[in-house]
């Protein structure tokens, strides 16, 4: 039986026979204010009846088309009804006896609200008691509204007509219409695949504009929920859409080519955002009700970019099957950093310094995983790309462009994409379209380079081999190129890869470190010497892959080391700074670096560190290094140490400063003596002050979720704060503190809600897995250990995919370190014959507990 999966060999079998033409889509949303009870139990049905046709290339040839519904009333194939009860099997409406040529279909069926993300998300905002809607339909859910074709090669056009309550707008991939008795006529959409087609209803607020160019006039829109009305600062907003206009449009020579570009925030999104064609839908937490710092602001464009980008490279041109996610999600990445440090005007020019410290960094863990995979996944059927959404799919894929852009040129690389969007438009292609393209503009063989790249797994490491004279001066320089042995249980074998590097010479002048020279090089092989550097005078740093323009494990030479030790903080440019930050944090992450010596350089560097981003990043890597790598019986003295430094950089921070307030969240997250609890208490009810901090809204629910989680916030105080903002994020705020207090019957109810209920909407039940799980309540949590390995079987084969993999990750025992946590989960993966989905997530998380132990193991011989 399928269930709700299809495997590759299907699809292609599909594609082979059938060619769609278009849908017509009615939906009946109009008792969606009421849905259901509201209490999760049930969350209500609403009718779809889909007219689909499409071309069947033999005669008498049998397929099938996707639903998932709880009721099919009535299937009628070519004017002849079938009995629907006989041919609508798990997710699938068998179709038999296809006419050659044109077919036609209609499906009535009852579709069911969700509350997972997935689908068809209702959603009753406790402001307003309104409901409102959204689809979410990559990977496999625009089944879960419409009977699709549900795989991205089998385009079509879609016509929806939609039936809202009173008072709604309702937002989908055309231009929205005037509705006539609440009844929304869409006209039918260009060519596109089911997973980016869109519906958004409800009675949200909206702020419209326009792009102007060349004559051409692109409507704009952005919508969020009234409640959040007050909060949203859509003229900025609408200046980075243009800039991406702008930019995008010159770089891929081709015009947007939707009608209109509607970015709509919704709530309890699972990601950060979907590209939905004309309608992009946004996580809501991206209106920011408070005070956030500038990297904020940073990451919200680089998603609206990202999304934009999609326009093109997605959903103009599509992937033919999964296996090719990486390209997709790949090239906005890559584009939309781009886009922020080259763009006119952007106002995050440093934006790969920004790539450098956070993308970046999650490839490399990524990388080194179990599960490791090369970049161009082999994706069998939907539950493998479900599990595919990774550091490898987005970040490492996005390194490795970057590589290829440097490897190719720029120029050559943007012409090459040129020909690809004009040859394929509104089409299906596989890599080696794109590859095709760039060979014919660059002039560069590809084939080698994709092998090597896309098609292996695993990182290489850098390192300078510097031969010098008495006098200093330089007698030879080459480059190691090393390729470690893959993870144990990863497939494949390790491969030395060609690069393309700049190396940076660094001097000390005046107390800061200065570029004075720079070389760019293509490095193959295991050892590249670089003749350019013979008989020059050693500078203070030499930095492999300054600029960052390959993707590799970087190790500084000896004296270099000692110098960026001394001087991290003294780079003047933000991207060198990042890159040795990440060198150190890899190496504590390797065991190479003792988590008292990485804490030790943050408090030497960080306090010179202007890059907001950066900072923020240290924070999160020195509070994990502290929780998970340094050795148990230290770990309480760095933590003293480090949460010490938070309050002394506190007091220090200019007064309204972003530095001010990312320390202050800093020092909220591990305040632990009676005195700084008291200073959190003391800024929560206004009797202490740091001068020019606002303790705003999300500040004040920092504190109090410390204040839980440390036993001085109880129930009735948690209550009072959520009555102060009775807003979904405040229930959200609410549910985690409520999760964080420090008993077992708080764990238990948490655990409960999470794990013995399915009830919890999906922004719910992740709050409450995040106060759940906290790093100074180890011997509380420990009992989860065994009741997790005895329940989340059962959850991942009962939940939706969003819902269960929240649980698998989140409520795995990773804070337990320990051989014991080692072998239950070994003896679990042995007898509980998991999914190959939930084998890896399991897989991945115990790796996490290897790592940690040789980490904890290096820091107490230190």
């Amino acid at each position: 039986m399928p269930g709700t999966n299809l495997t590759r060999d299907e699809a292609q079998q599909r594609a082979r026979l059938l060619t769609v033409d278009a849908y017509e889509i009615e939906l009946d949303l109009s008792g969606a204010q009421e849905g259901g009870d509201g209490d999760g139990s049930d969350h209500g049905t609403f009718r779809s009846v889909t007219t689909v046709r499409f071309d069947s290339a033999e005669a008498g040839a049998d397929s099938f088309i996707d639903l998932v519904a709880p009721a099919v009333h009535e299937v009628q194939l070519n004017g002849e009804a079938l009995d629907a009860g006989e041919v609508f099997k798990d997710s699938r409406i068998a179709l038999t006896g296809l006419r050659a040529g044109r077919n036609e279909l209609r499906v009535v069926a009852d579709c069911a609200y969700t509350n997972t993300g997935e689908g068809l998300h209702r959603f009753v905002d406790p402001v307003d008691q309104q409901a409102y809607l959204y689809t979410q339909f990559e990977v496999p859910d625009a089944r879960r509204v419409y009977a699709s074709f549900e795989q991205p090669d089998l385009k079509a056009t879609f016509q929806f007509t939609v039936k809202a309550p009173e008072g709604w707008t309702v937002i989908s991939n055309s231009p929205t219409p005037e509705p006539s008795d609440n009844v929304w006529r869409f006209e039918p959409t260009p060519r596109i695949s089911t997973y980016i087609t869109a519906l958004i209803a409800g009675p949200y607020h909206s702020v419209h504009s326009t792009y102007e160019k060349d004559g051409r006039s692109v409507p704009l829109g952005i919508y969020c929920r009234p409640s959040l009305a007050e909060h949203l600062d859509a003229e900025q907003i609408f200046e980075v859409t243009r800039q991406g206009f702008e930019w995008f449009q010159e770089k891929f020579d081709y015009a947007y080519p939707f009608a209109k570009y509607d970015q709509l925030f919704v709530p309890e999104f699972n990601a950060g955002a979907m590209e939905n064609a004309g309608a992009v839908t946004i996580r809501d937490q991206y209106v920011f009700r408070s005070k956030v710092t500038d990297a904020a602001y940073e990451v919200r464009a680089e998603t609206i970019l990202h999304e934009l980008a999609h326009m093109w490279f997605g959903d103009l041109v599509t992937m033919e099957w999964w296996n090719d996610l990486w390209l997709n999600e790949s090239f906005a990445t890559y584009t939309s950093i781009a886009c922020q440090a080259y763009a006119p005007g952007s106002k995050w020019p440093h934006s790969w310094t920004t790539f450098a410290n956070s993308m970046k960094t999650w490839a490399y863990r990524q990388d080194q995983l179990p599960s490791t995979h090369p970049i161009m996944a082999e994706i069998n059927d939907l539950d493998d790309v479900l599990v595919n959404f990774d550091g490898i799919t987005y970040a490492k894929g996005a390194s490795v462009l970057k590589q290829l852009v440097a490897y190719v040129g720029m120029d050559e690389f943007f012409q090459g994409v040129q020909a690809y969007f004009k040859a394929h438009a509104f089409k299906n292609t596989r890599l080696s379209d794109l590859l095709g393209a760039l060979e014919e503009t660059s002039g560069r063989d590809l084939k080698t380079w994709s092998k090597k790249w896309l098609e292996t797994a695993g990182i290489n490491i850098l390192r300078p081999e510097i031969e010098v004279d008495a006098q200093g001066v330089i007698t030879s320089f080459a480059v190691k190129q090393e390729a470690p042995a893959l993870p144990p249980g990863a497939k494949g074998e390790p491969v030395l890869r060609p690069h393309r590097i700049a190396i940076g010479s660094y001097e000390l002048q005046d107390g800061k470190l200065v570029r004075t020279g720079r070389i760019e090089l293509d490095v193959d092989g295991a050892l590249t010497p670089v003749p350019q550097l013979a008989g020059t005078r050693r500078p203070a740093v030499f930095l492999l892959n300054d600029d960052d323009l390959s993707y590799a494990k970087v190790r500084l030479d000896e004296e270099s080391l000692k110098v960026v030790t001394e001087h991290l903080g003294d780079f003047t440019e933000s991207l060198p700074r990042a890159l040795s930050w990440a060198s150190a944090w890899d190496m504590t992450r390797d065991a190479e670096l003792p988590a008292r010596d990485y804490l030790a350089l943050v408090r030497s560097g960080i306090g010179k560190e202007s890059d907001i981003g950066v900072v923020q990043s240290l924070h999160r890597q020195v509070k994990l290094a502290l929780d998970l790598y340094a050795a148990p019986e230290w770990r309480e003295t760095g933590l003293a140490a480090w949460t010490a430094e938070t309050l002394e950089q506190l007091r220090a921070a200019e007064a309204g400063s972003d530095h001010q307030l990312a320390w202050a969240r800093a020092f909220a997250a591990s305040a632990r003596t009676d005195e700084q609890l008291d200073l959190l208490q003391g800024l929560l009810d206004g009797t202490e002050e740091i001068s020019g901090l606002a303790v705003d809204t999300e500040l004040r629910w920092s504190l109090v979720q410390r204040l839980a989680a440390t036993g001085r916030a109880d129930e009735k105080a948690i209550a009072a704060e959520l009555e102060r903002d009775k807003t979904s994020a405040g229930e959200r705020h609410a549910a985690t503190a409520r999760a964080a207090r420090p008993t077992a019957e708080a764990k238990a109810e948490a655990w409960a809600s999470v794990v013995e209920s399915d009830r919890l909407p999906n922004a719910v039940q992740e709050a409450v897995i995040g106060g759940f799980v906290q790093s100074d309540q180890r011997e509380l949590l420990a009992p989860y250990t065994a009741k997790y390995f005895d329940a989340v079987k059962d959850v991942w084969n009962s939940r939706s995919h969003e819902m269960a993999q929240q649980i698998a990750v989140g409520l795995y025992p990773a804070l337990q370190v320990s051989q014991e946590t080692l072998d239950a989960t070994d003896a679990w993966l042995a007898s509980a014959e998991p999914s190959a989905a939930l084998r890896r997530l399991i897989t991945e998380s115990r790796a996490g507990i290897e790592r940690a132990l040789k980490a904890q193991a290096a820091d107490a011989a230190a």
